[in-house]
C-alpha cells in the first residue's frame, strides 16, 4: 500500500510542472514486485491525470490575467498558440504524455477554457497509453 501512495504522488507530481519521472516508480515497483499491475497502472493513471488537472485549473486562472503586464506570454505568441489549440482542439491532449510539451499543453487548454469533461477522458487515455508502455518495455526487460 505504501508503495502506491508514493507512485500516486510521483505520479501525480510529474504531471505538473515540477520536474519528476512517473515512468522510473513505476517501473520500480513493477521490477521490485512491491506492486501488482494492475494496480500499479490505475494508481499512476489517475495521479498523473489528477496531476494535469492541476495544470489546467492553473492555466484557468492565470487566463483571467491575460492582458495585465505580468501575462507570462506575450499578445503575438498567445494568438499563435491559440491558432495552433484551435486548429487540432482538443485532440492535441492526446500528446499530454510527451516529457517537455505535455505539462505546457494541459495548461493552455485550461488558459483556452477546454471543458474539464472532454480533458480529464483524453488527458487519462493519454497517460494510461504512456505506461502501458512503461510496462510493456519492463515486460521485455526482464
Amino acid at each position: 500500500m505504501l508503495t502506491l501512495a508514493g507512485l500516486f504522488a510521483a505520479a501525480f507530481l510529474s504531471a505538473t510542472l515540477l520536474p519528476g519521472s512517473s515512468e522510473a516508480a513505476l517501473a520500480a515497483a513493477l521490477v521490485s514486485e512491491t506492486a501488482d499491475l494492475v494496480p500499479a497502472l490505475i494508481v499512476a493513471t489517475i495521479g498523473n491525470t489528477m496531476g494535469s488537472c492541476v495544470n489546467w485549473a492553473l492555466g484557468l486562472y492565470v487566463a483571467h490575467w491575460r492582458g495585465h503586464r505580468f501575462f507570462p506570454i506575450k499578445e503575438k505568441d498567445f494568438a499563435r498558440y491559440e491558432a495552433l489549440y484551435q486548429k487540432y482542439g482538443v485532440w492535441s491532449l492526446l500528446a499530454s504524455w510527451v516529457p517537455i510539451i505535455g505539462d505546457p499543453l494541459t495548461v493552455m487548454a485550461g488558459v483556452f477554457g477546454t471543458p474539464l469533461r472532454l480533458f480529464v477522458p483524453i488527458v487519462a487515455v493519454a497517460k494510461c497509453a504512456r505506461y502501458l508502455a512503461v510496462v510493456g518495455a519492463v515486460n521485455w526487460a526482464t
